[in-house]
Order: C-alpha cells, then structure tokens, then sequence
C-alpha cells in the first residue's frame, strides 16, 4: 500500500480509490438508464418532464453547483490561508440570494428549456437568441474546461497516474462517462447524478466534520489553536507568518490585491443568477413556488457543505500541517484527501476520492446537456429553422451537440492539463454575471427594454470579459499565469467583474435608449410580465 508523506508519492491506496470510483460509475450508470426510459420528448429530455420536486431539484442544484473546486479548493485555501480561504465560500453562498429574491421564480414562468425563452421573450427572437446561445455556450465552455483539466489534477493525486498519457486517459474516460450520462438520460438522468453526487459529497463532508470535532473534544476554539500552532510552525516563513483567523493573508498587502477580491467578490455574488447550467435547473419543476422552494433547499445544503469546509480546512490545517500540504502532489487541493486519510485510513479516502470524482462528473454533465440544449433549441430549432422544428429534431441535435462537445472538451482538457486554469472558473462567472444578469434583470423588470439593448448588454459583457482577463496577469506576466514566459497584461486584475459588470449593466441602458421602439410588441411585454409575475400561461409539468 502507497502512502502519502512525501511529494512523489500518492494518497492511500490507489486501487481501492479506483474500485471505490468504479462501484459508483456502475450505480449511477444504472439510474441513468433507469430514468432514460421514461425520456420521450424535448421536455422529458431538457426538463426531465418537469416532474421533479423542490427538495430534489435543491439536492440537484446544490449537486450542480458544488464543484470539486468547492470542495477540494476551498478546504485547501482555508487549510493554508485561514480567513481568507473562507472569503471565497461567502460569495458561494451569498450569490443565492439574488438568485431566490430576483430570478428564480420569474425564470420559471416565462420560460421553456433555456434562458434565452426568457431574454427572447418580447424581442426578435433570432438575434437576442443567437446573443444568449453565445454567451451560454462561452460560460459552459470555460466552466466545462476547468472541470475537465482539474480532473487530470485530481488524478495524479488520488491514483497515482503521474503520466501526461495517463491523466490524458482519465480525462477521456470522464469525458466519455459525461457524455453517456446526457445522451441515455437526458436531464432526467443527469439530475438523479447530481442528486446522489450531492448526498454523498455533503454526508461524507459531514462525516469528516464529526470526526475532526471529536478529535478535538467538539471544542472548535481547540481546532483554531491547533491549526494556528502548525501554521506558525511552517518551515515556510511567508506561511509561518500568518494568522489563521485575521484577514490579509491571501488578498491582503497592496491596494491592487484588495480590489482584486472586490472584483472577484462580485463576480461570484453576481455570476451564480447568470449562470445557464444554474438557471436551466429552474425548468426542471412544476411550478415556481417549487422554483423558490428548490433554491431554499439549496440556500440550507451549500451554506451547510461551507461550514463543514470551514471546519475541515481548519482541521487540516492542526492535524495534517500546512507544509505537508504544500508539498503533496495537488498542492493545497491535498487538503481534503490528507485529511481524510488521517482519519479513516485508505477507505474514508476511496470514500472521499470517489465523491471528488462524481463532483466532476455531475457537474460537467449538466454543463454538457445545458450546452447542447441551448444550441438544439435556440439556434437550430428558432434561429435556422424559424420555430418550425419538432421535438423529436432537437432532442436529436442536442444529442449529436452533446457529442461535439464532449470530445471539444476532453481535447481542451488534456492541452490545459498542468496549466493554472483556476481563472476559468472565475471567468465563467464573470462572463455571466456581465453577459447573462444585466440582460435577464432588464427583460423581467425594465418595460422599455429592447433588443438593441440586449445586444449591446450581452455581447459587451462578454467581450469586455474576456479582453480584460486575456489581457490580465492571470494569463501571462506573473510567475502563476497561465502563460508565464510571456508578458501582455496591461489590465492589472486577475478578474474583471468590477469593470466588465457595471459596463454591461450601461450599455444595456445605452443600447435601449438607442434603439428606439426597435420594433417591440407592447402586447407581449405585458404579457411577460404577468406571466412572470403571477404564472398565468406558464409551462406545465409532463404527466407519465
């Protein structure tokens, strides 16, 4: 048995982390095909029919939403950092808000399959259509990249495949796993993934947590002070120096480094309304209390999964030790899986390598399916065809668009493996906060809004978007740049949501104000919005 205490080793056992993996594919494989049978029609298969409850459309959300990023990343800053690790958890979370008191229920009464039904709903559909499938397909893109080369990480870690060729495999292999989910099941199958991923990833954070409380006598004060001692211990001076429960550790020092995390703040706290994969989970349910519901179940399961970081980064921090961390092969991102390994030996780490694996495979699932379904529906079935496909065609395009971009993503994945693609994620939000939020908070709330201002909005956010981050030190000029031999950043933030946001929201008034009556029908903005507002005309669940 292998055993993590050095950096070229590997964590536990890698052969019960991969049968443990393994015993999962086949479980969640066979719910998979299990709900495929009942996947009909476009609703069955962009909604899974509508028929699922609030509490299991939460558990799904909160199993779409928390990626291994949350899980592995968070627990990993907190570990090395303290407070400002945590920093990041309540943007997670605080996010929600605006999604419950602003978007959820609306969304669900106005629209069908994706969010450009909303944006589209009373202006001309074809351009604002193609604008929204864009932006939907740029944000899964990013997010979906992230995932799929984080996963060749996850690898050399957890099962000791230190191999390009060999991480190359497992990215294939889960990108292949992804595209099965979607094409058998559809979002019926894809939300009884997440549903199960969720209850394993938040039971088994949970167990942890009891067992770094127990460790300590349930004294969370004991666990600070461990974890301060082994800190101040570090052989590494710039960490020893640190105090685990004061800011500044990680976003401290210069004005610059402080904007920064302003300008991620808000990209987090804003992005998570935006995102497609997020606000597609809202068609799922038969009603839009059911849609407010869902995202309360959400609300409690993410704001819980975050204290259980809270903890478990922290007691990573007193009983594994910062510099044992450092030096494991995933960095920070050890954290977790050292932990785990600590207290429960080689299977509460095939326990906790399985869950970071379906992590994965959950949420690239649903970025997959919310991608080939913004193509099938807005620009094949309303943009080539004018409204005039049938159901059967565009569950057939979303399929072949599902393939398409499961093999886009496995190649990308494997050409950004090694490479510091952390960014992608906060770029995904950021390209959906400036992109997606500013146009669907006009749609539901500003009468006047036209169609010159949702193209001035949409494509705006996205291209400032991403100029800015191409042009920031994220890619290139700093030794942790995705491109460091080079040296282009003239923006000094590694997010751009501080500039990018507040310009999308302008030129979506300029945009409107330019563009005049731009052709708008005053009958159908008032039918939007006593459809968003009461329900009336809504979108009905599919009865088998």
């Amino acid at each position: 048995m292998n055993t993590l205490y050095a950096a070229d080793a590997t964590v536990g056992n890698p052969t019960a982390n991969i049968a443990i993996f393994a015993a999962f594919v086949v479980v969640t494989m066979v719910v998979v095909f299990w709900a495929g049978r009942n996947t009909s029609g476009a609703t069955d298969y962009f909604t899974g029919g509508r028929g699922f409850t609030g509490p299991q459309n939460g558990i799904a959300i909160a199993g779409d939403y928390l990626s291994a990023a949350s899980f592995l990343g968070i627990a990993g800053a907190i570990a090395v950092y303290g407070y400002d690790g945590f920093l990041y958890s309540i943007g997670f979370l605080v996010a929600w808000l605006v999604a419950l008191l602003l978007v959820a229920e609306m969304l669900r009464n106005t629209g069908k399959f994706t969010m450009a039904d909303v944006l589209s709903f009373r202006l001309k559909q074809r351009p604002v259509r193609t604008a929204a499938a864009i932006t939907t397909l740029a944000v899964s893109l990013f997010y979906l990249l992230a995932q799929m080369a984080g996963a060749g990480g996850l690898v050399a870690l957890l099962l000791d495949v230190s191999s390009e060729t060999g991480q190359a495999v497992v990215i294939a292999v889960v990108g292949v796993l992804m595209i099965v989910y979607v094409l058998v099941g559809g979002m019926k199958g894809t939300t009884w993934v997440q549903i199960i991923k969720a209850v394993l990833l938040i039971t088994g954070a949970a167990v942890m947590t009891v067992m770094v409380l127990a460790k300590f006598g349930f004294d969370p004060s004991e666990i600070l002070t461990g974890a301060q001692s082994a800190i101040s211990g570090s052989a590494d001076t710039k960490v020893a120096a640190r105090d685990v429960l004061a800011p500044g550790a990680q976003y401290g020092g210069s004005e610059m480094s402080k904007l920064n995390f302003v300008s991620l703040g808000l990209a987090l706290v804003l992005g998570t309304a935006g995102l497609p994969h997020v606000l597609m989970r809202f068609y799922t349910v038969p009603t839009a209390k059911e849609a407010r519901r869902s995202v309360v179940w959400a609300i409690v399961l993410i704001g819980a999964f975050y204290l259980f970081t809270l903890v478990l980064g922290y007691g990573a921090a007193a009983i594994v030790g910062p510099d044992r961390i450092l030096a494991a092969a995933g960095g920070q991102n050890a954290a977790a899986p050292l932990l785990a390994f600590e207290l429960g030996g080689v299977i509460l780490l095939g326990v906790i390598s399985a869950v970071a694996f379906a992590t994965i495979l959950a949420v690239v699932a649903g970025l997959t399916i919310t991608a080939s379904a913004s193509f099938a529906h807005d620009i094949y079935a309303n943009v080539i065809r004018r409204g005039k496909a049938d159901d059967a065609a565009q569950v057939r395009v979303s399929r072949i668009t599902a393939v398409v971009i499961g093999v886009l993503a496995i190649a990308l994945g494997i050409l950004a493996n090694g490479q510091n693609i952390a960014f992608l994620v906060a770029l995904a939000f950021a390209v959906a906060a400036s992109a997606n939020l500013p146009t669907i908070l006009y749609s539901l709330f500003w009468r006047r809004f036209n169609t010159t201002g949702a193209l001035f909005s949409m494509y705006g956010g996205l291209i400032s978007t991403v100029v800015l981050i191409v042009f920031s030190p994220a890619v290139s000029g700093s030794a942790t740049a995705m491109l460091p031999d080079l040296d282009f950043d003239w923006f000094p933030l590694s997010n751009p949501g501080i500039v990018s946001i507040p310009l999308a929201f302008v030129l979506g008034v300029v945009g409107t104000y330019l563009g005049g009556k731009d052709g708008e029908d005053p009958a159908k903005a008032a039918e939007m919005e006593v459809r968003a507002l009461t329900g009336v005309g809504a979108e009905k669940a599919v009865a088998h």
